[in-house]
């Protein structure tokens, strides 16, 4: 199994709406965009679909990040919505959106696109519930990894898990991100890898499982 190599580079955007990195994971790097701007979400959205327009359906990695509730009745809202397609990431703080573009509705919801993530079924439902945003076709890559490597602690695994079987790299989550403040307005570099990575990593989880060609969509909550 190869070493752990991660890293992150602030390319500083001269444009305030939005910041640009780039996300070093091993021989891959993912151009990574944060911002909470409509306009610039749906730039985004516009250049990926106009890119992939030739693939008959896209597939998308996708996740979510909320700040952890200490208390019993504490429901805090997704802060941020992670989209990859190929080298390509989305950070989108959706709890500083003055307004969700329809161009983000319209794409989450495209039932020819696969949302692809570990435990995404239940990242969707909060994004419903906590946006009323429905994503339309998701997969979830554990059950597909279980069955191709006849492994059934699979289904329950983790990211990092399937991460090191599927693509035989190590991918690090540190507790202290995982618990971190994701409703900050300014996020912290290792926020930003990690937030990008894990949206990046179910993507080529999907990718080496063939997953775009084969798996069906599974039901989404409130759809």
């Amino acid at each position: 199994m190869a070493a752990m190599n991660v890293r992150i580079t602030d390319t500083e955007s001269q444009d305030e709406r939005y910041d640009l990195f780039d996300v070093h994971f091993y021989t891959d790097t993912i151009k990574t965009t944060v911002t909470s701007h409509p306009q610039i979400i749906t730039q985004w959205i516009n250049e990926t679909t106009t890119t992939h327009s030739s693939s008959r359906q896209l597939m998308v990695g996708l996740d979510v990040e909320w700040r952890p509730n200490f208390q019993r009745n504490q429901q805090n809202p997704v802060a941020t919505l992670q989209i990859c397609v190929d080298r390509r990431c989305l950070i989108i703080q959706l709890i500083y959106c003055k307004s969700i573009p329809e161009s983000l509705i319209d794409f989450i919801g495209n039932r020819e696109y696969k949302f692809v993530g570990v435990g995404i079924e239940s990242d969707v439902e909060k994004l419903l519930e906590d946006y009323d945003m429905s994503v339309k076709n998701v997969v979830d890559v554990r059950g597909i990894a279980a069955e191709k490597y006849g492994m059934r602690s699979l289904k329950n695994g983790g990211l990092k898990e399937l991460c090191s079987v599927v693509l035989e790299k190590e991918i690090v989550k540190p507790k202290s991100v995982t618990m971190g403040r994701w409703d900050s307005e300014w996020l912290s570099l290792n926020q930003i890898q990690y937030a990008c990575l894990d949206a990046f990593v179910s993507f080529e989880i999907a990718r080496h499982l063939n997953v775009g060609a084969s798996a069906s969509a599974a039901p989404t909550p409130g759809c």
